[in-house]
């Protein structure tokens, strides 16, 4: 076995005893979801900090927390917080809680962010469907020996997000008369946000919008056979496209307005896969 998926076990293993079922669904909970945990019953939490060689989150409003717990029916675990390579974490680390989740048992995997609008037709408070992924301004976090019982060294990246899954929300926003976006969303490194010349680029490439997460994530579920789901939540437009400084407390303010709306949306595409 390859040292990275000893670490994966080592990790699994310290906290095994504490899992209280196999999970149908992982969710990863971005800026302003966080207390989308208040909608699962039966809760069984596990801090990060509980866990051998896992990073922690050190991100406002990130808990940095995994949940177990019920959705209806429905069995799933939640990252309440997730961690950043901004925060000084190898993709390898990044990437840890995906993997683990998918050792939990979860096939299935939901990506939630806030980020910032590209497409000139999004505003802040917008959700966008994420269709695609642009992953070339961040390492890959595939990038070393590959583990091979984890997925094949050379993955397809054709279908990164799953078309049924993407069916299945467009259903359920039209259910709940929510306004749906599409488009493509772009990872950079951060922590600093774009300049107004990078998003012009960004623009010019295809991108929809931009953030500091979820591909590597994205890119490390597909490795490992997961369905896919991912939601922006479009808290601002990018540098370069409103005359108003870029800064944190803008994207948390934006990402909690729209809370009710984003948790309704994830709560009904849960109950409905």
């Amino acid at each position: 076995m390859s040292r990275l998926y000893d670490e994966l076990i080592e990790a699994y293993d310290s906290i095994k005893s504490r899992i209280p079922f196999e999970p149908e669904i992982a969710l990863v909970l971005g800026s302003g979801l966080g207390d989308f945990a208040n909608n699962i019953t039966n809760q069984v939490l596990i801090p990060y900090e509980d866990i051998k060689g896992f990073p922690i989150s050190t991100v406002s409003g990130h808990a940095g927390t995994f949940v177990f717990g019920l959705i209806g029916d429905k069995k799933i675990v939640a990252m309440q917080g997730r961690v950043h390579h901004y925060e000084g974490y190898s993709m390898h680390k990044v990437v840890m809680p995906i993997r683990l989740m998918k050792l939990f048992g979860a096939k299935k995997l939901i990506l939630t962010n806030a980020a910032g609008g590209i497409n000139e037709s999004f505003k802040p408070g917008t959700l966008m469907m994420i269709t695609d992924q642009i992953t070339s301004f961040v390492d890959s976090p595939l990038i070393g020996e590959n583990v091979e019982e984890l997925g094949t060294r050379f993955p397809d990246m054709s279908n990164v997000y799953d078309v049924e899954l993407q069916a299945l929300m467009r259903k359920t926003a039209s259910s709940l008369d929510i306004d749906l976006k599409e488009g493509v969303y772009l990872q950079t490194t951060g922590p600093s946000y774009e300049t107004p010349a990078e998003i012009k680029m960004f623009r010019g490439f295809g991108a929809d919008a931009v953030g500091m997460s979820t591909t590597c994530e994205a890119m490390a579920a597909k490795h490992m056979g997961m369905s896919i789901a991912g939601v922006s939540c479009i808290t601002n437009l990018a540098a370069g496209m409103s005359s108003t400084p870029l800064n944190h407390m803008e994207v948390k303010e934006t990402a909690n307005r729209v809370a009710k709306q984003f948790e309704a949306l994830i709560k009904n595409f849960i109950l409905a896969i």
